[in-house]
């Protein structure tokens, strides 16, 4: 499949996050909640499970939303998005399911029905929200938490090292998957209406810094994200029947001499200030072990 050209001008300038929403200053969720909605526009039906953006898009039946939401318990998103998939036609109702779920609802408490959605192939889009901890319930550490970083479970820092989620759902051997950054808005919306033109199971894996979490300015979420990106901890790639190619910046920073120092990261954040000169030492190769990861699938 070609490359989708998109431009600004031609994206809708509707508002599908209100004003008056409960998110906290500088949240990268409102700004992926955007993207989204200027990407599919009315063709998206959200399944949201309990975590931040339940709580910004407000009581229902009033929304700080302007799209179909349907809000579900934790663990039940891929397996509520694949029932709606599975009846729409018969129901007569119109849209692609979007799960729109955080790391703790993919990575840990909702695998299992992800699993096996994807196992299944259901025709859904899975956007993974990934600030990196249960941000909603007191800064809680998950799976996909860096090693080294404070969390209000790991005070010491994390011993662990951070799930390869979206490679793990590339052994699904599913039609799409791709990641992407909250930086990088016209490529994510690039994924995303690539993603809604594939028929079968598709995933993408959003990276959103958080303020609260991480312990950094809210003015720098944006800068933050892109920051990832430069130093390598952060990789964007796309894989199409699970042919992956790295998608720019990315595909400049194979070189890791190109990438700017890990350390202007991880001084920004105030998760990582107790991190010792072994610790930086071991983030940096697993930042680099990742990438030895991701180009054998190149």
């Amino acid at each position: 499949m070609g490359k989708i050209v998109i431009r600004i001008q031609d994206l809708s300038k509707d508002k599908y996050v209100l004003p008056g929403h409960s998110a906290c200053p500088g949240c990268p969720e409102t700004l992926g909640l955007r993207y989204v909605g200027m990407a599919l526009e009315e063709d998206s039906i959200l399944i949201i499970p309990a975590g931040c953006s339940s709580i910004i898009q407000g009581t229902m039946p009033k929304s700080s939303l302007a799209m179909r939401v349907i809000n579900v318990p934790f663990a039940s998103s891929a397996a509520v998005a694949s029932g709606i998939a599975n009846v729409k036609e018969s129901l007569k109702i119109s849209g692609i399911p979007v799960v729109w779920a955080g790391d703790g609802a993919t990575a840990d408490i909702g695998f299992a029905s992800l699993s096996g959605s994807a196992e299944r192939n259901d025709d859904i889009i899975y956007i993974c929200v990934d600030n990196e901890a249960y941000m909603n319930t007191g800064i809680q550490r998950s799976s996909l938490t860096p090693y080294g970083a404070w969390t209000s479970t790991t005070v010491t820092g994390k011993r662990e090292g951070k799930k390869e989620m979206p490679l793990l759902i590339l052994l699904h051997k599913v039609p799409y998957v791709a990641t992407a950054s909250i930086a990088y808005p016209l490529d994510f919306i690039n994924k995303l209406r690539k993603a809604s033109t594939i028929k079968g199971f598709k995933y993408i894996h959003l990276h959103a810094p958080c303020p609260t979490g991480w312990r950094f300015d809210p003015s720098k979420t944006v800068y933050i994200a892109k920051l990832a990106v430069e130093v390598g901890a952060w990789i964007l790639f796309e894989a199409e029947e699970s042919k992956v190619k790295l998608t720019p910046p990315s595909d400049t920073y194979v070189d890791k001499n190109k990438r700017k120092p890990l350390k202007e990261y991880l001084n920004l954040q105030g998760r990582f200030r107790n991190l010792t000169d072994e610790d930086i030492k071991m983030l940096q190769e697993l930042v680099d072990d990742s990438w030895k990861l991701i180009l054998k699938f190149t």
